[in-house]
């Protein structure tokens, strides 16, 4: 399973582990894979914390930070605005809907104190997904000793590129379609993300069976890592014989024992199926596959209102999510119905909980195996 990308970050298996949770992360890299660590869930002081902890935790191994600096979104053309701008953009009809629907499952109202931080952290993340939350970002990354800084939602920018590279870390870029990956390439990304259909949060509407060999025809020689749909050694085995160099993952980290995801949601993630996904708008604005829940059949109902463009989608649904996560914590409520994750159709596959050191070398020797099996087959008269 060697490859280039092994030898570009000194790693002994190229799997790539994206996870919010720096236990996850600092796992991944010291089984001999690479964690990477996903900025957006934090404020830029939480980053600083969290990225020292790892430092500490990591063993000396690489790691990287993947961060947000979508191209097109509401506000970049003024120069970013404010919460309060982007306030005045959202319509009252999507907020009498989500009143609505929040009564209809017995959501109740919290009082200020106890929903302005979960409201405001939800909304301050939302709004890092620009220029500005990306940059500061990768200010704090920079400060660390990194290997890879990725990038979503379009090509870095020109001077972040050069920052990377003046201190010696490459960047690497998730795309969906082939042209994607050629202005990615022409920015001067070292690496490319395939993100097939498949995959877990944003992502495009090109099968991973389809994309990856494309992306590689396409950017050669820029490595190309392959994602969506990846959890096992099978899948490993296929991806590289599409071309890539190895494998971005990530819903498969979600039921990992040292990942952060709370007991409820593991267990719903284990139950379910590969049908069990949808790619919604819901969330962010832009397309992003998650777990089925109430709460997105009611945005996909034409007869409800459309989710509104990035970032007003999610400065709109701020305070409901508080306010769901908070009632989802009671037992029995029906909030929880309403409760979902960023997740790839790989769910139907992820039925046990393990460490992550005990996944990567499940990966390793089932992508053996599966080696084993193409090469007896091949040398069969």
């Amino acid at each position: 399973m060697h490859t280039r990308i092994c030898d570009m970050f000194g790693i002994e298996f190229p799997i790539f582990a994206f996870s919010h949770c720096r236990d996850v992360v600092a796992a991944v890299s010291r089984a001999g894979g690479f964690g990477v660590l996903g900025a957006l869930a934090f404020s830029t002081e939480q980053l600083e914390l969290e990225l020292s902890w790892i430092d500490d935790n990591v063993d000396g191994k690489p790691y990287g930070v993947d961060t947000v600096i979508p191209a097109k979104y509401v506000g970049r053309d003024e120069g970013d605005l404010n919460r309060d701008q982007l306030g005045k953009l959202i319509p009252e009809g999507h907020k009498k809907f989500l009143e609505e629907l929040l009564e209809e499952y017995d959501v109740p109202e919290l009082s200020e104190a106890a929903e302005r931080p979960r409201e405001e952290g939800i909304a301050g993340g939302m709004l890092g997904w620009s220029v500005s939350g990306g940059r500061a970002a990768v200010e704090v990354a920079l400060k660390h000793p990194i290997k890879l800084l990725a990038n979503a939602l379009g090509p870095p920018p020109e001077d972040v590129i050069k920052m990377a590279h003046s201190q010696g870390v490459l960047m690497a870029a998730l795309v969906g379609r082939a042209s994607q990956a050629v202005k990615q390439k022409e920015a001067g990304v070292d690496v490319i993300v395939a993100s097939g259909y498949e995959a877990g949060g944003h992502t495009g509407e090109v099968t991973s069976l389809v994309l990856t060999p494309e992306v590689v025809d396409a950017v050669a020689p820029t490595p190309v890592l392959a994602a969506g749909g990846i959890g096992s050694g099978r899948q490993i085995a296929a991806a590289l014989a599409l071309g890539a160099e190895g494998v971005w993952t990530g819903s498969i980290w979600l039921t990992v024992s040292e990942s952060n995801t709370g007991s409820g949601m593991m267990e719903r993630l284990m139950q379910a199926t590969s049908s069990d996904t949808i790619r919604s708008r819901s969330l962010s604005g832009k397309p992003a596959r998650q777990l089925k829940t109430k709460y997105i059949e009611a945005w996909e109902d034409p007869k409800n209102p459309d989710p509104l463009p990035m970032p007003l989608q999610m400065l709109l649904c701020a305070p409901y999510t508080a306010r769901i996560g908070r009632a989802a914590r009671t037992p029995g409520s029906k909030a929880e119905e309403l409760t979902g994750t960023p997740v790839g159709q790989i769910v139907g596959q992820m039925n046990q909980v393990q460490s992550s050191h005990q996944l990567i070398y499940q990966l390793v020797e089932e992508y053996v195996d599966a080696a084993t099996r193409v090469h007896d087959l091949m040398s069969r008269d």
